[in-house]
């Protein structure tokens, strides 16, 4: 297969030396003068300009109407899908093509295991860290426009774990079906909600709404999927991230 798996940046990085992977630098049209030399993902049909409100999905944007491969997928400069059957460390764990042809030979979808909240729901996961109104007005986008769709997105938003950060690979056909429905629904949210008071985190809002659209996509079209294990390529610090997880959940 030709598989193109978009390595999202926005600062100069080390690559995979894999020709699956894509390096793409997000929000090239406002800073393009940054871009070492990546793949901007202003050329033809995008939404560059909206990178600080749609994260890596003006990546996402930018394959699905410009790319034409058999699948296509996203991962992040320092978060890759892996096989940790392999020996090393980094880059040496990373799906390789090879391994990426073996995976789309028996499944239509390849995606990260599932982060576990286990003492919250997505749901209140997403208002103890972000504006609570982004998601209501989401809900009603979809009870309007998708209803086929609001029984699997109540489910998700009460599950206690959820497919994050955007990562996954698709063949083409779950791709374009997938980024047609996604794109239609935040749309449609952005012409409905006013993020002018919002900071500059919150401010990248449809990129956190996103993350939460997948399974519900996933639990309504039923492709033939398969979770591998993902890792940081940068040091985590998990005493931190826990106490903050617990600080918003407390208070």
């Amino acid at each position: 297969m030709n598989i193109k798996v978009l390595v999202a940046t926005h600062k100069n990085y080390d690559m995979p030396n894999d020709g699956a992977y894509l390096p793409v630098f997000v929000g090239n049209a406002i800073h393009p003068e940054n871009n070492p030399g990546f793949q901007g993902d202003d050329v033809g049909e995008n939404i560059s300009l909206k990178n600080k409100n749609y994260n890596e999905l003006t990546a996402i944007y930018w394959a699905w109407k410009n790319l034409d491969a058999d699948a296509m997928g996203l991962v992040h400069y320092r978060r890759y899908l892996v096989d940790n059957s392999k020996k090393g460390s980094g880059f040496d764990k990373i799906l390789s093509e090879q391994n990426l042809n073996e995976l789309l030979n028996s499944y239509d979808v390849i995606l990260p295991k599932k982060r576990n909240y286990y003492i919250e729901s997505n749901f209140s996961h997403y208002i103890h860290a972000h504006h609570e109104e982004p998601l209501n007005i989401t809900k009603n986008v979809i009870k309007k426009c998708y209803p086929d769709y609001i029984e699997a997105y109540d489910s998700v938003m009460n599950r206690t774990s959820a497919h994050m950060f955007n990562m996954f690979i698709m063949k083409k056909v779950y791709f374009d079906q997938y980024s047609e429905w996604m794109f239609d629904i935040l749309g449609k949210v952005e012409d409905k909600l006013d993020i002018s008071e919002y900071d500059t985190y919150e401010a990248r809002v449809y990129g956190f709404i996103s993350e939460l659209l997948l399974d519900v996509w996933l639990e309504v079209n039923h492709p033939k999927s398969i979770e591998v294990p993902f890792k940081f390529m940068e040091k985590q610090n998990w005493f931190i991230k826990g106490g903050s997880f617990l600080k918003r959940k407390l208070f």
